[in-house]
C-alpha cells in the first residue's frame, strides 16, 4: 500500500477534479503489475497496472492493493470495479473510500457481491491525507483552501511604502522557487486586487516544471484595468466581481459576478466549476478574510531572517504548528486546521 501511496502521489497536479491513485499487483510475494492515474480523462490505476501484467493468467491468483475504492460508474472512462471482476481477481485491498457519492461504497460493494475478497482500510489516514484535497471538495463542497504568505522576522508582509517599480521579496529565491511548485499542485490561485494593482503579478509557475493554475482575483469593484499581466497573457483567468464590467476580456479570461459578495458565494461557484484546490496567496486582507471565515484547511507560512521595523502586519491566526523546515534563510512552517 505504500507503494500504491507512493505512485498516486506522481501525479499531484495532474488529476484534479479526480483523486491521485496508485494500483499494485502481488502474485506469489512480487509485484507483476503497478499504475497510476496520471490525468484526468485518461486510464486510471487498476487499468494501467492489470495492462502491465504480462502473463494476465496470473491475475486470478493474485492480490490488487488500491489507495481508493475501485470507481463502479461510467465517466470518461469505463467503471473499474467491473474491470476487475473481469480479469477474475480475487482478492482487493482498499486504503479508504471513495467519498465521491457517485461511487461511496458502491465500487466495494460490487466487488463482493461477485465473490471478490475485499480489505478495506490499510494506511487508511494516510491515504486520506495524501487525497484531502479531494475529499474536502466531496465532503464540504467546496475546494480545499491552502493560505501562503511570507512575514519577515518582526511579524511583517510588506513595507508600508512601497516603491511603485519594485517587488519587496521577503523570502529567498528557494522560496520562491518553492511556491512556483505549490501553484502547480493546485488547481486554482487566489488573490485580492489589491495585490494585482501593487505588484502586477503574473501568479504563473514559471520557474517550475508544471502546470498553470487558474487565477482568481478578488475584485468588486472591477478595478483590475486591461493592462494588468493576468487579463494581457494567454492563460485562464477568472475574476469575481460584484456588478460585471465594460471590459473586453481576451480568451480564457471570464468574469465571475457574485451576488452576493462573499466567500461562502464564491467557494460554491468555484464548487460548481470543479475546482478541487486553491492556494490563497494574499494580500493581507483576503487572507485575513479568509482565516476570519474559518474558510481554510492548510497554512503555509515562510519567516525570513529580515526585519522591517514597520510595515503591514502579517495575517493572525491561533493554530498550533505541524511542520517545520528550513530552506536556507528562511523558516516554512505548516499548519492544518484539521487532525490530518
Amino acid at each position: 500500500m505504500q507503494r500504491c501511496l507512493s505512485l498516486a502521489k506522481k501525479a499531484l497536479g495532474n488529476t484534479y477534479p479526480n483523486p491521485m491513485v496508485g494500483a499494485v499487483i502481488v502474485n506469489n510475494n512480487n509485484i507483476i503489475g503497478e499504475g497510476w492515474h496520471k490525468k484526468a480523462g485518461t486510464p486510471h490505476a487498476e487499468v494501467n497496472a492489470i495492462n502491465m501484467v504480462q502473463d494476465q493468467s496470473l491475475l486470478p491468483l493474485s492480490t490488487l492493493y488500491v489507495n481508493l475504492e475501485p470507481c463502479s460508474h461510467t465517466g470518461k472512462t469505463p467503471p473499474c470495479a467491473d474491470l476487475i471482476i473481469k480479469h477474475g481477481i480475487k482478492k482487493v485491498v482498499i486504503a479508504s473510500k471513495d467519498p465521491n457519492p457517485l461511487v461511496a461504497g458502491k465500487g466495494i460493494s460490487k466487488l463482493k457481491e461477485a465473490g471478490v475478497e475485499v480489505i478495506e482500510d490499510v494506511l487508511k489516514e494516510e491515504a486520506e491525507f495524501l487525497n484531502r484535497r479531494f475529499y474536502t471538495f466531496h465532503l464540504k463542497k467546496r475546494p480545499y483552501l491552502i493560505l501562503k504568505w511570507a512575514q519577515t522576522q518582526d511579524g511583517f508582509i510588506a513595507p508600508l511604502n512601497k516603491k511603485e517599480t519594485a517587488v519587496f521579496w521577503i523570502s529567498s529565491s528557494l522560496s520562491k522557487q518553492k511556491v512556483h511548485q505549490w501553484r502547480s499542485e493546485e488547481a486554482g490561485i487566489l488573490v485580492g486586487v489589491q495585490t494585482i494593482i501593487n505588484d502586477d503579478p503574473y501568479l504563473t509557475t514559471r520557474e517550475w516544471p508544471g502546470n498553470n493554475p487558474l487565477r482568481i482575483i478578488l475584485d468588486p469593484n472591477n478595478r483590475v484595468t486591461e493592462k494588468a499581466k493576468v487579463l494581457c497573457d494567454d492563460f485562464p483567468t477568472l475574476i469575481a466581481n460584484k456588478f460585471l464590467s465594460n471590459r473586453k476580456l481576451k480568451k480564457n479570461k471570464e468574469e465571475l459576478l457574485l451576488q452576493p459578495f462573499n466567500l461562502q458565494k464564491l467557494m460554491k461557484e468555484c464548487h460548481q466549476k470543479d475546482i478541487s484546490s486553491i492556494l490563497v496567496e494574499g494580500g493581507q486582507k483576503t487572507l485575513q478574510f479568509f482565516i476570519d471565515q474559518d474558510l481554510w484547511d492548510e497554512a503555509r507560512v515562510f519567516t525570513s531572517n529580515k526585519k522591517l521595523i514597520k510595515g503591514i502586519k502579517a495575517p493572525e491566526f491561533l493554530v498550533k504548528q505541524n511542520e517545520e523546515t528550513q530552506i536556507r534563510n528562511d523558516s516554512l512552517k505548516i499548519y492544518f486546521r484539521e487532525s490530518f
